[in-house]
């Protein structure tokens, strides 16, 4: 007897072990949830908003889900991270490297602050960087054939009229991907980004001020092709998920768009 499609379609991470970077709110809060929807053995929320990531574990359920204290832009965080995840569940099968940051201020060209561009670039690079070479040593370690999704943005392929430090960023982060694609392939690690268009949360909410106080889908909604729906943070969880699942085997090095079709990036005046 052949079971259900909502039966199967819970089972798509079965025993399988995976870090949410940025679990405790947002994209990444959203994807922990899915994570345990679809049967991981355990998930574990890293983040540095302590009660926020309690609560996230507390909702899942503490006996699928565990918080973890860690600031990506220090390495021996991410390390200690890594490991404990190892020495508690056994295995490391997903990492989602989804932590970033903005800057508070425009961060044009002309008026680059140094101090934020290098904390930014701390987190959203580096960070990025830390967790892909300590998830995938573990994973080449073990023999596991692991999935490693990172969290870029549309503006990672695209320049902007301001949040220059953001969109540098972002570039880096899709060559990370695809040097990590080219290079643990060998292993059968995938490495692959989701790119979603600007969405609600509390990371977007710090650039209200770029809108002119107009609702985030107001202002990008007019820019997609997609008519009729708005961007949600499960959207793109949906697409993590599709990234570290089978549903995706022979996909690496990818870089996945959620954006509705989104035409450009919006100017000074929207």
């Amino acid at each position: 007897m052949t079971e259900p499609a909502s039966t199967l379609a819970t089972k798509k991470l079965e025993g399988k072990v995976a870090i949410v970077t940025g679990g405790a709110s947002g994209i990444g809060e959203a994807t922990a949830h899915l994570f345990a929807e679809n049967g991981v053995k355990a998930v574990v929320v890293a983040d540095i908003q302590d009660d926020k990531g309690r609560l996230v574990t507390e909702s899942i359920g503490s006996h699928q889900c565990s918080y973890f204290h860690c600031d990506v832009s220090d390495e021996n965080q991410v390390k200690a991270l890594v490991e404990w995840t190892v020495q508690t569940y056994g295995q490391l099968d997903i990492m989602f490297s989804n932590a970033s940051i903005v800057s508070p201020s425009d961060q044009t060209v002309l008026n680059l602050d140094f101090s934020q561009f290098d904390r930014l670039f701390d987190i959203n690079a580096r960070g990025m960087a830390v967790c892909v070479k300590h998830a995938a040593r573990v994973m080449v370690e073990q023999g596991v054939k692991g999935n490693i999704v990172c969290t870029t943005s549309v503006a990672a392929s695209r320049g902007g009229v301001s949040r220059t430090d953001y969109i540098m960023a972002k570039h880096a982060v899709l060559g990370l991907v695809r040097c990590g694609s080219q290079q643990l392939g060998v292993h059968g690690i995938r490495v692959n980004s989701v790119s979603p268009s600007a969405i609600a949360t509390p990371l977007t909410s710090t650039c209200v001020r770029r809108t002119r106080g107009k609702d985030i889908g107001k202002v990008y909604g007019p820019l997609t092709s997609l008519k009729g729906i708005a961007l949600t943070v499960r959207h793109v969880a949906e697409a993590v998920l599709f990234l570290v699942s089978q549903d995706s085997a022979f996909i690496t090095g990818h870089d996945l768009s959620v954006d509705g079709g989104l035409i450009s990036l919006p100017g000074p005046n929207n």
